[in-house]
């Protein structure tokens, strides 16, 4: 399959029903490659269910997902990862009892590289997020800002055309979330990619996305740039309970 003809996500009428619970309700959304787009809403309104739905891990109700004209609706995680959707987790997900390096280089060859590919991905993306110095140390010993390092080391790892991060912000103090908004801006026209990101770092989000699309309940509320966003009154309702503030820049 060729990745240059996968050039837009798009998520379309997507609705996802749990038992006595609607966490989605016909939301559509499209993010292109080259682009940053921010999924925001309060605590429950559905951003993680819908990065689990687009990357496999929960099968919609109803909807499609399709990458360019290829419909990847319902396929599970690992072949939805080779068309190149990579993600990491709000509870990081690392290999503990590995290296960094080895953590790294198991993304690399899950996405469908050689052993000698997977290593030399591996270096070029710990090096990508700073965090070459930490190639040989177990895992389980890292602090909880460099595990998320290289969480995101090993989804750069996976050659991703679409890449959705969870929350990569989350424990970080605001020195932390500066750097991360240095290592992540200049990602799409890097690598070519795509970026979701969910977070509720609005300082970060503010900063960061190109577009922001709103949940709130399950469901669409707005769209629009940052600045347009940040003004609308549905958005401040939902995450202030009034209409007379405004969201931080």
């Amino acid at each position: 399959m060729s990745r240059g003809n996968l050039s837009t996500l798009y998520v379309e009428e997507i609705t996802k029903d749990f038992v006595g619970l609607r966490a989605l309700e016909d939301v559509t959304l499209h993010l292109q490659r080259g682009e940053i787009l921010g999924l925001i809403g309060p605590n429950g309104s559905g951003k993680t269910t819908l990065i689990n739905v687009i990357t496999g891990f929960l099968k919609p109700t109803r909807g499609h997902v399709r990458v360019g004209e290829v419909e990847i609706t319902g396929w599970p995680p690992h072949r939805i990862a080779r068309v190149g959707l990579a993600r990491t987790f709000q509870t990081i997900k690392l290999f503990r009892g590995l290296t960094v390096l080895e953590n790294v280089e198991v993304a690399a060859v899950s996405a469908g590289l050689s052993r000698r590919q997977a290593r030399e991905r591996a270096l070029w993306a710990l090096e990508r997020v700073g965090a070459t110095r930490l190639a040989s140390i177990p895992a389980g010993a890292l602090p909880y800002g460099e595990e998320r390092r290289v969480e995101i080391a090993r989804a750069l790892a996976a050659r991703p055309i679409f890449l959705f991060l969870d929350e990569p912000a989350a424990g970080l103090n605001e020195q932390e979330s500066d750097a991360l908004l240095e290592m992540l801006l200049p990602l799409p026209q890097e690598i070519g990619c795509g970026v979701l990101i969910v977070d509720h770092d609005m300082r970060l989000i503010m900063r960061l996305c190109h577009r922001l699309h709103v949940l709130n309940y399950g469901r669409t509320i707005c769209e629009g740039t940052p600045a347009e966003v940040r003004r609308n009154p549905e958005v401040i309702a939902a995450y202030l309970g009034t209409s007379r503030r405004v969201l931080p820049c």
